[in-house]
């Protein structure tokens, strides 16, 4: 019994080690060719918006609003994408090889 709660708390070490490098991925997109770029982490977070003051335009500001948005979706997208890979790649270093986890999301 104490064998299972020593791979427990393993486990428990190496989840914490991984939510932690997928904090630390990041991902940079862009819109608008490039006018606009946003960096997004695997934790889902926003963390860089970068716009060129050439797309600053005060009659257009609906147009700069939906780059930004396009970029942050993108950005985001990129970054889970990124993390789930790096979730996946770490699970099989502690999981039974071939074990299926799709229907864990990953």
């Amino acid at each position: 019994m104490s064998n299972i709660f020593k791979k427990m708390a393993e486990m428990q070490k190496q989840m914490a080690s991984v939510q932690e490098m997928v904090g630390r991925i990041t991902a940079t997109s862009e819109a608008g060719g490039g006018m606009i770029k946003v960096t997004a982490t695997g934790s889902q977070r926003i963390v860089k918006v970068e716009l060129d003051p050439d797309i600053v335009d005060p009659e257009d500001i609906e147009m700069l609003q939906d780059l930004i948005i396009a970029g942050v979706n993108k950005a985001l997208e990129e970054a889970g994408e990124a993390a789930q890979n790096e979730l996946r790649d770490q699970a099989g270093n502690f999981l039974p090889k071939n074990m299926d986890l799709s229907k864990f999301g990953l």
